[in-house]
């Protein structure tokens, strides 16, 4: 099945690397113009310089709602529209529920609660201007659906994120936009290999005999923005490689 996303933008937050980055160059290459965001300029401008063509790098916090309008008029200004807008952005903190530092709450709730929300919100606001439909994506996680130990926070802000996808089907389906999620499960990226036993670890604990790539989450979720998904709305979907569905822990 082929893509076809010409002529249509996409606004990826967190994209400076891992599953982010494969997003932002799978739309690329089906089409799309992108707004490529990370909170680190170096990643952001080396991202963007490497998808290169139809490709704007925009450095800054995806949790703050100025800077997300700021990025969807540049979108509207840059490529005459907004079409898709992916909230990837977000934040592992870990830590013990009973002595969970407050910063370290405040931090996790505003990067992946209040950056979803805000740029879900001022997205779809444009997208009714148009009058011309859209798609969201929200990035949560397995954690959202199963228990993980020193996760209390961050588990809660990715239930949380699925459940705005399902209430917002009741607000903006009858202007055309889908709404849906991705909880991806053990993946292979930059931050995970920081860990030298991850791979060898996941690989014992998935069912299909190996954690993700980047490549398994961007090619849902190119298909769940696509025109092939637009009946598709108010779900998630798990990508673990069974894991949720056994559940053996890591610890």
């Amino acid at each position: 099945m082929e893509i076809n996303l010409t002529n249509k933008t996409a606004i990826i937050t967190g994209a400076g690397q891992g599953i982010g980055l494969r997003m932002a160059e799978m739309l690329h290459a089906s089409g799309a113009n992108i707004i490529l965001n990370d909170v680190d300029d170096a990643l952001c401008k080396a991202a963007a310089a490497k998808i290169g063509n139809r490709c704007l790098g925009m450095t800054g916090d995806s949790s703050d709602p100025f800077f997300i309008e700021k990025m969807v008029n540049k979108a509207v200004e840059t490529f005459g529209q907004l079409n898709i807008a992916i909230a990837n952005a977000g934040i592992t903190l870990f830590g013990k529920f009973s002595t969970y530092p407050v910063t370290d709450f405040e931090r996790v709730m505003d990067v992946n609660l209040r950056g979803t929300f805000y740029l879900a919100q001022c997205a779809s606001n444009q997208m009714i201007k148009q009058s011309s439909g859209g798609s969201l994506l929200f990035t949560s996680s397995v954690t959202g659906h199963q228990a993980h130990e020193n996760l209390a926070a961050y588990s809660m802000t990715k239930a949380g994120i699925e459940m705005l996808a399902k209430n917002l089907v009741s607000e903006i389906s009858e202007h055309g936009i889908n709404v849906n999620c991705i909880a991806p499960g053990a993946t292979l990226t930059e931050r995970t290999l920081q860990d030298p036993d991850y791979t060898a670890t996941w690989t014992k604990l998935t069912p299909m005999n190996r954690p993700g790539t980047v490549d398994d989450v961007a090619s849902a979720a190119v298909f769940l923005v696509s025109d092939q998904a637009r009946h598709i709305t108010g779900q998630s979907l798990v990508i673990d490689g069974g894991w949720s569905a056994m559940s053996p822990s890591p610890y």
